[in-house]
């Protein structure tokens, strides 16, 4: 039997929840659902689980959009990508313009894996063209599952609000050891230098956070410097698997 809608019955004056669930849904009503973006999501997910699941040497490197080519920033960015390359790195990226493109122009013109983790926006976000592997995503939060799980470490230039977000997710998620401890390198002394001592003069002092915490941050100006730091936390874990692996045998 063929269901009506008895809200467009002349005289219903009361619709039961059930009636609702049970109704039959509007043209493309159910693509505009929550049920239905649990799927999309999904999707992303698999998506991005199926093409970076190679990946075991990714470093993440986050800045402004609007860092012009011409910025210091920039250049320093791009060098640290081709060294990242050098010393057997993946570079993953947010896809877009300003340092996102220099880390991906380094990461490329160095012949390595320089990846785009786009995500659309309204404004800012386009993609720029020096990634070999491009994804792109709806929601935020499954585009930062994917720096975080296939990420040793985070090099941070200056930035926004975007880069703040991203900064601060990653020391939550180290701090309450829902990842493995890896380091979050920040370029530019100057610019995140106030931030620093925020942190120590008023977050620190009001013991809202640890000693141990502001070691978590590594701050230089240099990007060899930045890749080292990389480099030895890498080494220092490696051999830390190894003596666990021994003990364990």
């Amino acid at each position: 039997m063929a269901k009506t809608n008895n809200r467009n019955r002349k005289g219903a004056q009361h619709v039961t929840q059930d009636e609702q669930l049970l109704e039959t849904p509007k043209l493309d009503e159910f693509k505009h659902t929550d049920t239905w973006r649990v799927f999309r999501i999904m999707g992303e997910f698999v998506q991005g689980f199926d093409e970076l699941a190679s990946v075991t040497r990714g470093v993440s490197i986050f800045g402004s959009a609007r860092t012009l080519p011409d910025s210091p920033h920039y250049a320093a960015a791009q060098e640290t990508a081709a060294l990242l390359v050098s010393a057997g790195y993946a570079v993953i990226t947010g896809g877009g313009p300003g340092i996102m493109e220099a880390a991906n122009r380094g990461a490329f013109e160095a012949k390595g894996v320089s990846i785009g983790c786009n995500i659309e926006l309204p404004f800012e976000q386009g993609g720029n063209k020096y990634v070999t592997r491009s994804l792109t995503f709806n929601y935020f939060f499954v585009r930062k599952t994917m720096f975080v799980k296939y990420s040793t470490a985070f090099i941070i230039f200056p930035g926004g609000f975007g880069t703040l977000d991203e900064l601060f997710e990653a020391l939550t998620l180290i701090q309450t050891r829902k990842v493995r401890n890896f380091p979050v390198v920040l370029v530019g002394k100057q610019f995140w230098g106030g931030m620093m001592d925020w942190l120590k003069s008023t977050v620190l002092a009001e013991k809202t956070i640890s000693d141990h915490d502001l070691l978590l941050l590594h701050l230089t100006d240099s990007p060899a410097e930045a890749v080292e730091i990389v480099v030895r936390s890498q080494d220092a874990l490696r051999k830390l698997d190894k003596t666990v692996s021994s003990d364990i045998a």
